[in-house]
Order: C-alpha cells, then structure tokens, then sequence
C-alpha cells in the first residue's frame, strides 16, 4: 500500500472520529515495540485506533490485517505510551476499516469499537 493511500486511509478515520465528537491527542505514535495510528480520547476514555484501508480484497479484507501479532504490538505500544505519559484513564482498542467499493467508486468506513483487549499482555 501506498503511503499517500494509508495517509488517506488515516486522515479520513481522523475526520470520521472528530466528526463523532472524540479528540484526537496523537498520530502515528512510536515505540521500541511498533506503533499506534490515532491515540485520541472520547467519555474518559483513551481509545487507540487501528486504521487499515484497502482498495481490494486481493489480499484479504482490511480488518484481517490486524493480526494476533499486530494487536501484541498495539497493546505494548499502549503501555509504553500511558507509562510515558502516566495518564490513569480507561483505556479501549478500535479498528476502523475502509474498503473501497469499485461499483460504486467510494469507500465504507467501518469502526469496531472494543476490536480486542490488552489485559492478557
């Protein structure tokens, strides 16, 4: 995938979030162990944000790409980024996926909210 596609892939997920009233705190957050795509923060809670686009499914459906390996990455790259920061804020793990629909030339944005849970990490 292209960076200007995953761009527009995270840009679009950002306004998709303000548009639903969540702040967005950070992007493209980096640790030693990976890296988080939205950090923002909705009700008291800090919610971490996967973003996967695809522009076809030759290579499987966009929420597939959020592996077990990838959430393990996520997770400890949360715990790095609330020691850091040492905020004591509930904490949840979203997925929003866009799929690009060749009929009819546009894309479905999908927001899983709660996608997975880090306390076995």
């Amino acid at each position: 995938m292209s960076k200007t596609f995953a761009t527009f892939g995270e840009d679009t997920a950002v306004q998709f979030l303000k548009d639903r009233n969540y702040t967005i705190i950070e992007r493209n957050y980096h640790s030693p162990y990976g890296e988080i795509d939205i950090i923002c923060s909705k009700d008291g809670v800090l919610v971490f944000v996967e973003v996967k686009a695809r522009r076809s499914h030759s290579f499987g459906e966009a929420l597939d790409a959020v592996t077990e390996s990838k959430r393990q990455k996520i997770i400890k790259t949360t715990y790095h980024y609330i020691a850091k920061q040492g905020i004591e804020l509930p904490v949840r793990f979203d997925i929003i996926t866009l799929d690009y629909n060749k009929n009819s030339k546009d894309y479905s944005i999908r927001h899983i909210k709660n996608a997975f849970f880090g306390e076995d990490y």
